[in-house]
Formats: structure tokens, sequence, C-alpha cells
């Protein structure tokens, strides 16, 4: 997704994806890009008999956002 910016700007991955979070995803609560580890940890649990009570949900490896605080 943000390979075509790294390119443009020589930046490394890391800082392109943390300056896209800030930019676009000012809310996150982890405040960076998750890590590849992160995304492989939950491809391994949803393969795993951990989850066989996980139906239907649509699993996200985003760290979570806050839309409003009330």
């Amino acid at each position: 997704m943000l390979r075509e910016q790294q390119t443009k700007s020589g930046a490394p991955m890391e800082q392109v994806a943390a300056e896209f979070v800030m930019a676009k995803r000012p809310s996150s609560i982890i405040q960076r890009a998750a890590t590849v580890e992160e995304v492989a940890n939950l491809a391994v649990y949803v393969a795993s008999p951990l989850s066989s009570a996980t139906t239907g949900a649509a699993l996200r490896v985003d760290g979570g956002v806050v839309e409003t605080i009330a």
C-alpha cells in the first residue's frame, strides 16, 4: 500500500508508514503501523484451534482507533 510513496521519497518503509499513520489515522490507539510479526500472529491464531469460537468476525490488525471521545 505504501510502496509507491516509499519509492518516490526514498525514505525507509518504517518512516513512510509512521507518516501515513500520523496523517491518515491520527486517532490510532497504538500510533504506529502494525508490524509484519503482528499480522503473522493473527494469521497463526486464525489457523489454530484457539480460534474455534471465532466465527463470522472481521479481524483487523490495526491497533484500533478512537473515533470520538464522549
